[in-house]
């Protein structure tokens, strides 16, 4: 499930092999295909941005756990990083926060500002990993969200290490789901990626993810 990807402007992250639900771009296509069989890395998409917006919502693990390796420093910029992308495609964000005994909003849903480095950088950790209330806070939220606006498309993105044994449901107005995984240990216990799998959802590893960061 980890693959190369890209963020597309206004629709969030697409994998490095095309894109799901979207238009196949037929010139482009057989211009790439010429006179052999046509194979699924000929396809070419059509990149569509949603005529309802986006709202990429991120779910962040504030947990004891994600302040080993300096996890949630590694989290809080890569934040940071996909923030500036929605601002510059003026797309909606909203940020839930989990940790202790409790999960809640941080910020929006909103497009975000200039000035999303001093709310995020105050955010600390500690404390137990209410992993079912963070996702249940977030699904509250697009819920919300989906009612005031329909054709929105709503992204899921749930940044943790998976050290929880909460195995929550994925929520249904999440159009999409991403988990960006930070489990760095020896002996992987790979709850992000059971996860993702239950989800149909994309899985990244936060490394590989950190290699947006603007330039």
């Amino acid at each position: 499930m980890r693959s190369g990807f890209r963020w597309r402007q206004g629709a969030g992250f697409a994998s490095g092999h095309g894109a799901q639900g979207k238009r196949i771009a037929w010139p482009r296509t057989f211009a790439v295909k010429r006179s052999g069989p046509l194979r699924s890395e000929h396809l070419r998409f059509i990149h569509e941005e949603p005529r309802g917006g986006v709202l990429h919502c991120f779910v962040l693990d504030c947990s004891s756990s994600m302040m080993a390796g300096e996890r949630l420093a590694l989290a809080k910029g890569i934040l940071l990083a996909l923030f500036e992308r929605a601002r510059a495609g003026r797309c909606e964000v909203a940020l839930v926060c989990f940790g202790g005994n409790r999960a809640d909003v941080r910020f929006g849903p909103a497009v975000p500002r200039w000035w999303s480095e001093r709310w995020i950088a105050p955010v600390g950790g500690g404390g137990g990993t209410p992993f079912q209330s963070g996702i249940d806070t977030a699904g509250d939220l697009l819920m919300t969200a989906a009612r005031r606006k329909p054709v929105q498309q709503r992204w899921l993105w749930v940044l943790s290490d998976g050290r929880s044994s909460d195995a929550p449901s994925r929520p249904v107005a999440a159009d999409q789901a991403i988990f960006v995984d930070f489990e760095q240990e020896h002996v992987s216990i790979g709850r992000c990626a059971d996860l993702a799998r239950k989800w149909e959802a994309q899985l990244f590893d936060a490394r590989e993810v950190a290699g947006i960061a603007p330039s």
